[in-house]
C-alpha cells in the first residue's frame, strides 16, 4: 500500500484557524472535538486520496483539485487538496455553504 505524505498548507491552517475559532465562540468543547476531528480526516489522505471526488474547482485550475468531505449536514466542511507524487497538498478548509474557490473572480469579471 502506498503512503502519501500530507502536507498542510499555511492558507489551510489559517482556514481551519479560523473555523475554529468561530465555533469556539458557541462551545469551546465542539470546537476542540471538530478540531481534533477535521486533522484525523486530513490524516486519512495518507492512504488513497484519489478516493475522494474532484472539487467543483476542478475546472478552474491546472492541477487536479479534490474534495475530502468533514462533518455533517450544516456543519461540513470541504478539505480542498491535490495531489503531486506521493504528496498531498491540503490547500483550503471551507465551509460547506461558501463559495466555491475562484467564484468570486468570475462575479468581478461579470462586474467589468
Amino acid at each position: 500500500m502506498t503512503k502519501y505524505q500530507v502536507i498542510v498548507e499555511p492558507q489551510a491552517e489559517h482556514d481551519i484557524e479560523q473555523a475554529y475559532l468561530w465555533i469556539s465562540a458557541e462551545s469551546a468543547e465542539n470546537a476542540n472535538k471538530w478540531f481534533n476531528g477535521i486533522y484525523k480526516a486530513i490524516v486519512t489522505l495518507e492512504t488513497f486520496p484519489t478516493r475522494c471526488p474532484f472539487a467543483p474547482e476542478n475546472s478552474c485550475f491546472e492541477d487536479e483539485i479534490r474534495q475530502l468531505f468533514y462533518g455533517k449536514r450544516i456543519g461540513r466542511y470541504r478539505i480542498l487538496f491535490t495531489i503531486e507524487g506521493f504528496f498531498v497538498h491540503v490547500l483550503h478548509v471551507r465551509h460547506g455553504r461558501r463559495r466555491r474557490v475562484g467564484e468570486w473572480e468570475a462575479d468581478i469579471t461579470e462586474e467589468n
